[in-house]
């Protein structure tokens, strides 16, 4: 386990494990090396002198003040290093999940990430804190005494040590015995939270349906799958408790039938028959820990599992001698790109001269987005190169590249905390005077005025304080701040009302003036003042021009702009 540990978190992580370890097993065996005072106590006690158990009495507390320091410096160091590796974790995984391809998060990911992320992580990482001290007490401490007791009598000690393989193949057939079961439970909750926060997410619809008072199926029949996985789980780990508990008594009991004998045999003394059951009885507390912290080392183990699958899934490769594009052109030549076993984009080539605006239209699910999303590297083309000024974006380190583009898209996210904290994300370093011009630009400065504590405002959650037309005058902002010579603009006032169509709108111009444009779009008056115009169907460019070249020509461009004209009725 600690071998994976170490594989998860990366081998610089080593050397501190490593001490804290070294640090547990001595402690682990000065505490069982301590009891082998005992015998030397007791017998001088029931002898004919008990004032010469004074040394060896002073001896053992000598002894147990050490151990008690050890064990304080073995924990300590135990708890700094898992608030360490903790740290590293949150990290690494963090880096890690930043640089996944967009298409590794699917619907069902939500849930598992959730709890890999929270959950999930601690408890791999409570191993080092929290368990790792109990486990090598429970597995150390009472094979040293062994080994005391050997030293004692050799005839109780190999009754002992005859117990040892026994409990090591219970530990084993246990942890066999439940893995299917521990799997199945961990699945089920990972499906568990995924409803749940479906459940939460789908509030609205559930409200405006009348459904408010109705039990949600989905959610309950998964909160039921929880249970029976949860009691199968324990009940699969009961046999190994009672084997193990079982174990531990009939040693005792051998232990003490063996030294009645050995005592009445005239072989040992009552002194050391009492010591030895003594440590005996020592000996099982530890080992009965061992079934309640199997439990918690399978849950971790199998945490640490998911993490590693996690980390060693590939992301989108960096390129080994990345290159900076000098101009701001863009080109996508000959692309194609499959999600599945569905074709989204198909032999799409297109150019954008730097300082112009592409406008892509169509029907909803023809591809428009997943362009912006190649072009931005969210994916990596199946086929076929995307280019910024000449440069394929897979030779462009991601850094580099998103310093390149602006993306404003239709549903944006705000991360909890002011507006100006959601602006600065732009370009944190830029200074008072730049933030509040690009505010100004993007009229955000009105909904400041009118928000209770302005630039301090909070806006919730995702923004969920703010409105929709609200959130995309912050988009705006931290776009315009950002100042990037590319901007990429997803439908981004399809959802608004008019007065806040026509503010976003005034930002979105200002965001686009002098900067190369691809914008996706069903408003007229914005896809009217592009330079080129590509209407894409099915994953392929069905037709593509200038507006009025392409209402000329009456095709499909021409029936979509027809109807877009024609009022409701």
């Amino acid at each position: 386990m600690i071998r994976m540990l170490l594989r998860v978190l990366g081998h610089e992580y080593a050397r501190p494990v490593r001490r804290t370890v070294t640090l547990m097993t001595a402690t682990a065996i000065l505490e069982g090396l301590s009891y082998a005072l005992l015998v030397p106590v007791l017998r001088a006690l029931f002898g004919s002198t008990p004032e010469d158990a004074r040394p060896w009495l002073i001896a053992f507390g000598t002894v147990v003040a050490v151990y008690a320091v050890l064990r304080y410096v073995a924990d300590l160091s135990g708890f700094l290093a898992g608030t360490t590796l903790l740290r590293g974790m949150y990290h690494r995984l963090g880096d890690h999940l930043a640089r996944l391809p967009i298409g590794w998060y699917s619907a069902g990911r939500v849930g598992e990430v959730s709890v890999l992320a929270s959950r999930g992580v601690l408890q791999a990482m409570s191993v080092i804190a929290h368990l790792l001290a109990p486990l090598i007490s429970a597995c150390v401490t009472p094979l040293t005494i062994v080994v005391v007791i050997l030293a004692f009598n050799w005839q109780m000690g190999l009754a002992a040590l005859a117990a040892v393989p026994v409990v090591a193949a219970i530990q084993i057939w246990t942890g066999r015995s439940t893995a299917a079961a521990d799997a199945e439970r961990v699945e089920r909750d990972r499906e568990a939270t995924g409803r749940v926060i479906e459940y939460l997410q789908a509030q609205p619809v559930l409200r405006a349906g009348g459904r408010t008072v109705e039990r949600f199926g989905l959610l309950d029949d998964s909160l039921r799958g929880l249970q029976r996985a949860s009691r199968r789980s324990a009940l699969s780990a009961l046999p190994g408790i009672v084997g193990l508990t079982l174990t531990v008594q009939a040693m005792f009991t051998v232990l003490l039938v063996l030294g009645a004998y050995l005592a009445l045999g005239g072989k040992i003394g009552a002194a050391e028959i009492l010591a030895i059951l003594v440590l005996a009885a020592r000996c099982a507390d530890p080992l009965l820990s061992l079934a309640e912290m199997n439990g918690r080392l399978r849950g971790a183990r199998s945490e640490l599992a998911r993490l590693d699958t996690v980390l060693r899934t590939e992301p989108l490769p960096e390129p080994s001698e990345p290159v900076r594009p000098e101009r701001h052109d863009l080109e996508f030549d000959s692309v194609a790109f499959h999600h599945g076993d569905r074709t989204v984009i198909d032999d799409v080539s297109l150019s954008v001269p730097q300082g112009q605006r592409l406008a892509v239209v169509g029907p909803s699910g023809a591809g428009k987005s997943t362009l912006l999303q190649l072009l931005a590297r969210f994916y990596d083309v199946d086929a076929g190169a995307v280019r910024i000024g000449g440069v394929d974006v897979r030779a462009i380190d991601t850094e580099t590249l998103m310093a390149q583009i602006a993306i404003v898209f239709q549903d944006v996210y705000l991360f909890e905390g002011t507006i100006e904290e959601n602006v600065r994300l732009g370009r944190p370093d830029a200074d008072e005077a730049e933030v509040r011009a690009a505010a100004t630009a993007a009229r955000l400065d009105e909904v400041i005025e009118r928000l209770p504590g302005g630039w301090a405002a909070d806006v919730g959650e995702g923004g969920a304080l703010l409105s929709g037309g609200e959130r995309q005058r912050v988009s705006i902002a931290r776009a315009l701040l950002k100042n990037a010579p590319i901007v990429l603009l997803d439908e981004v006032t399809s959802a608004l009302d008019p007065v806040n169509e026509q503010a976003v709108h005034e930002g979105i111009e200002r965001l686009m003036a002098g900067r190369t444009v691809v914008m996706v779009a069903h408003r007229m008056r914005t896809i009217q003042r592009a330079d080129h115009i590509a209407f894409l169907d099915g994953g392929r460019i069905i037709e593509e021009g200038g507006h009025d070249e392409l209402l000329h020509r009456g095709g499909r461009y021409a029936d979509f702009w027809n109807i877009s004209l024609t009022p409701a009725r």
